[in-house]
C-alpha cells in the first residue's frame, strides 16, 4: 500500500518543525502535524481513539522525552514517554497496518568503543534516558517487526532548544565558557534528518525492504568543545572557550565519552550523501543570524 497520509508526533520539536518546514514542497504526501497538546505521548491509553480518527499510512514519532539529567529523578514520566507509548504507538500501528518511524539515541551504548556503534551493536545504556530509549526500540520491534528506527546523535536546529542556540546565547552573556572537550560525537543538523526521513518514505513507496534499526548524523566527529569553537566562529564572537574534562562537569546523569554512530546503512540503502557537520553548522547560524 503507497503511503499518502502521514501523521507527524511532536510537532513543535526540533525535527518535527524540520519536517513541517519540508511538508509544504511535498504534495505527493498529505501531512498531519500533532503538537503535545493533540497527541500526547504521556497518554498512550489517548492514542488509539486519535489513530482510528485520523486513518494515517505513516506514523513519524518525533516525539519523546528529552532531559537526560531530569530522567534521572523523572523515572516515570521519561519511561512512559520513551518506553510505553513507543510500545503502544508500534502496537496500534501493526495492528491497523501503518508504517512506523520513530528515532531513538546514541545514548543506548556505554560510550566505551574506540570504533564507531553499528546498528547492529550491542546495546548498553549507561544512564536512565538512555534505559528508556534502548527499551522502546526493543519492545517496538517486539511488537512490529516492521518498525523502522533511527537512531541520531547531538541534535541541532534553528528552531526549539539545543546546544547551538544555547551556545550563541551564552558566548554573548559570558566572558568566558568552560566546554566538556573529552566526548567525542556527529552533531547531526534536524533539516538534513528530515531530509533523510522523506528520502526513506520515498523508498518505502518504490517497493524497497526499510525496516529495522538505521543511525543517521552529519559526516564528521567532534567534541562539544569542538563544536562550541566552531559556533564562536561562525557567530564571530570574542567569548573564552576553556576545554575541560567530564569529570569537571559532573551532571546527574552518566554521559558516554564515545557517542559516534556509523551511518554506512543508511547512506548505502538510500543512496544518500550526508553533508559535514561544519557545513550544515553554518546553514544552520546562516537562518539564525
Amino acid at each position: 500500500m503507497a503511503i499518502k497520509k502521514i501523521l507527524v508526533t511532536g510537532a513543535n520539536g526540533q525535527l518535527g518543525w524540520e519536517l513541517s518546514q519540508l511538508a509544504n514542497k511535498l504534495p505527493d504526501y498529505e501531512f498531519i502535524f500533532l503538537d503535545r497538546t493533540q497527541l500526547d505521548l504521556a497518554k498512550p491509553a489517548s492514542f488509539e481513539a486519535i489513530l482510528n480518527q485520523l486513518t494515517p499510512d505513516l506514523i513519524i514519532n518525533t516525539a519523546a522525552y528529552t532531559a537526560v539529567d531530569k530522567a534521572e529523578t523523572e523515572k516515570e514520566l521519561a519511561n512512559t514517554i520513551n518506553t510505553i507509548a513507543v510500545q503502544t504507538l508500534a502496537s496500534i500501528s501493526k495492528k491497523n497496518k501503518i508504517r512506523l518511524i520513530t528515532y531513538s539515541t546514541d545514548y543506548v551504548f556505554n560510550g566505551q568503543s574506540t570504533t564507531p556503534y553499528l546498528p547492529e551493536t550491542k546495546i548498553d545504556p549507561i544512564n536512565f534516558y538512555g534505559q528508556t530509549k534502548a527499551s522502546g526500540e526493543q519492545l517496538a520491534l517486539q511488537e512490529y517487526p516492521s518498525t523502522i528506527i533511527i537512531r541520531t546523535s547531538w541534535v541541532f536546529s534553528s528552531h526549539g532548544n539545543n546546544f547551538v542556540k544555547t551556545m550563541m546565547r551564552l558566548m554573548k552573556e559570558r566572558p568566558e565558557l568552560k566546554i566538556v572537550g573529552d566526548q567525542l560525537g556527529r552533531p547531526t543538523y534536524a533539516k538534513d534528518l528530515a531530509m533523510a526521513t522523506i528520502k526513506m518514505i520515498d523508498a518505502i513507496n518504490a517497493g524497497k525492504m526499510v525496516q529495522g534499526i538505521y543511525h543517521y548524523a552529519n559526516q564528521g566527529e567532534t567534541t562539544w568543545y569542538d563544536f562550541a569553537v566552531a559556533i564562536k566562529a561562525n557567530a564571530g564572537l570574542t567569548c573564552n572557550l576553556v576545554s575541560i574534562s567530564t569529570k569537571e562537569f559532573p551532571t546527574p546523569a552518566i554521559r558516554p565519552c564515545y557517542s559516534v554512530l556509523a551511518t554506512d546503512k543508511i547512506e548505502n540503502e538510500l543512496d544518500l550523501v550526508i553533508p559535514s557537520w561544519e557545513v550544515s553548522l553554518k546553514e544552520c547560524m546562516q537562518i539564525l543570524s
